[in-house]
């Protein structure tokens, strides 16, 4: 049975009659450019086969009845008149806030029966909230007939998780899950939105390792980041950091304290091998991405010191088996989290076993792997 039928059967079971629709958000694993998407630069995800499923129907009235299954079935009941923080059931928070952002545009939606189940692994760095946020609105948009296009619900969602969660993301979670296209990955800007896409090639796998290295990508190291970043930016009188090259900041090397100046080489180096990567990807060439993603890495790990010794020690050896055939580097925001690996299908066994053989026994921790491919996004199917 597959996962619609499962939810369908779940909301039978729920509220004892037949959902309306069926929808999902995908999950996303980005394959280069982290910690430029704030910075108004480049980012490479991929919609992935995770992702949350919503089966729901309509109301007559402006209530919302929400049982997430993964949660133990655990309930909840609100009024779309009345939707305030609810601090003892966090998850309700992303719809809640996600529907404030929908009714800024379209107040009069009615309110739903949903059940909510998902399968992206929680804290991994795959970005389980924007799913849930798209998830949401590409479920309302259905029920509700709404002319709701895939770049205004990334807004919403983003919208949502600063304001109302209070998670300072960017877009790029939302807009890859809202607009993904099945076996390509997608280079977006993050500041004018617009993306391109690039194929994946055919017979090449999107590997995700979680290091089970608890995230502790606490608010105030993510927040220290993206101020240090603000502060380069502004010696140069730029908007972000995507305005400046890589010869402005050396030039400035001098002038600028050597911490920030490393933040800021990493965001302006990464934003060039993003760029880098959708030419690779778009001639085939997984020798040039692998160096792209490695050198990725080095920079997250140098400049902007956000990995860990165990996504160092995940990604050494799995590139031993790599080799030149594809890539792999830490993906997300760090600090725990997952590694992400582009490979020939014929090597994943290899990873496997690398990983079995050596990453408990080094590190004391089991790492999950998940064989992934690109989908499309909610609201480009």
């Amino acid at each position: 049975m597959n996962r619609q039928n499962i939810i369908q059967t779940q909301f039978l079971g729920q509220f004892d009659y037949v959902a309306d629709v069926t929808c999902h958000g995908p999950g996303r694993v980005n394959l280069i450019g982290d910690h430029t998407d704030y910075n108004d630069g480049f980012v490479l995800p991929a919609a992935i086969n995770f992702g949350t499923d919503i089966a729901a129907s309509n109301r007559d009235d402006r209530i919302v009845r929400v049982t997430a299954i993964d949660l133990n079935e655990e309930s909840i009941e609100f009024s779309l008149d009345s939707i305030e923080f609810n601090k003892d059931q966090m998850w309700v928070n992303y719809i809640g806030g996600t529907l404030l952002a929908l009714m800024e545009e379209f107040p009069n939606i009615k309110g739903a029966d949903l059940v909510v189940s998902g399968n992206v692994p929680q804290g991994a760095g795959l970005s389980s909230s924007a799913s849930f946020e798209i998830a949401i609105l590409k479920t309302f948009a259905k029920l509700n007939n709404l002319p709701l296009d895939g770049v205004k619900a990334a807004l919403m969602g983003q919208k949502a998780e600063n304001q109302f969660v209070g998670c300072n993301c960017g877009i790029m979670d939302q807009l890859i899950s809202a607009m993904g296209k099945e076996d390509n990955a997608m280079l977006l800007d993050c500041r004018s939105l617009t993306f391109q896409h690039a194929p994946i090639p055919k017979g090449v796998s999107v590997v995700i390792i979680n290091s089970n290295v608890k995230r502790g990508l606490v608010d105030s190291e993510y927040n220290t980041r993206r101020e240090q970043c603000e502060a380069v930016a502004k010696h140069f009188g730029k908007v972000a950091l995507r305005d400046v090259t890589l010869a402005e900041l050396e030039s400035a090397k001098s002038e600028i304290d050597s911490v920030l100046y490393k933040r800021a080489r990493h965001v302006v180096t990464e934003n060039t091998r993003t760029e880098q990567a959708l030419i690779a990807l778009r001639e085939n060439d997984l020798q040039l991405m692998g160096e792209l993603m490695l050198s990725s890495h080095a920079s997250l790990r140098e400049d902007f010191e956000v990995t860990t010794k165990e996504m160092d020690y995940l990604v050494d050896i799995i590139a031993s088996v790599i080799g030149n055939q594809g890539g792999v580097r830490m993906t997300g925001g760090g600090f725990g989290g997952c590694v992400v690996a582009l490979v020939p299908d014929g090597l994943v066994d290899g990873i496997k076993s690398v990983i079995t053989k050596n990453y408990q026994q080094q590190t004391g921790l089991e790492a999950d792997l998940y064989v992934c491919v690109a989908k499309s996004g909610a609201f480009s199917a």
